[in-house]
Formats: structure tokens, C-alpha cells, sequence
């Protein structure tokens, strides 16, 4: 072992009651306004707030608008197929939760 520093990471943990702007929120995905507009069209993302000025997204909408950017870039999957996607993938978590609390 050497005895040199390692480097130390940070980060931020988000908490569930935190929230976000749509600017906050597309700065944290490294997407547009417009598409997280067509994400909250497709119900991919449920916003708090009359419009797209004073929406605020949850804590965990960070992890799901992620998770839509990289179901959209790296797959192409176009915004329907994104909402798709995450109902099944939120299923499957759902019977995951089920199955595991099922006495052994």
C-alpha cells in the first residue's frame, strides 16, 4: 500500500422532499426545457404547479428523468416508448418489492 492521498469524491444526496425547477431539473439531466415538457405530456414526469414556470419535481424525479434521457439518447427511444419503459420498469420494482416481502 502506498502511502499517498487518495482522492476524496463528494456528491449530494437527494432527499425524496427535496425539489427542483424545470431549469434545476434540466441542468441536472443535461437536457431542454422542451423535452422534459414532452416527458410531463407522456406522464413520464408529474411536475407540482400550473405551468412549466412554477413546476417543481420531486426528489425522485431526478432519478426517473435519468433514467428518460438515457432510455432517449442511448437507446433513441422516442418519448412514448421512454413512458413505456418506466411504467414496465416500475412494475417490475413493484413485484420485486412484493416477492420479497412474501414469507420465505
Amino acid at each position: 500500500m502506498s502511502d499517498a492521498l487518495l482522492p476524496v469524491a463528494s456528491g449530494h444526496v437527494i432527499e425524496e422532499a427535496s425539489g427542483f425547477t424545470l431549469i434545476e431539473l434540466c441542468q441536472a439531466c443535461g437536457v431542454d426545457a422542451e423535452e422534459v415538457r414532452v416527458w410531463v405530456l407522456e406522464g413520464v414526469l408529474e411536475p407540482v404547479g400550473q405551468g412549466p414556470h412554477d413546476w417543481c419535481f420531486a426528489g425522485s424525479a431526478l432519478r426517473r428523468a435519468r433514467l428518460a434521457t438515457r432510455l432517449a439518447r442511448d437507446l433513441e427511444v422516442n418519448a412514448a416508448g421512454v413512458a413505456l419503459a418506466l411504467d414496465l420498469l416500475d412494475e417490475i420494482d413493484e413485484l420485486r418489492s412484493r416477492l420479497n416481502q412474501r414469507p420465505g
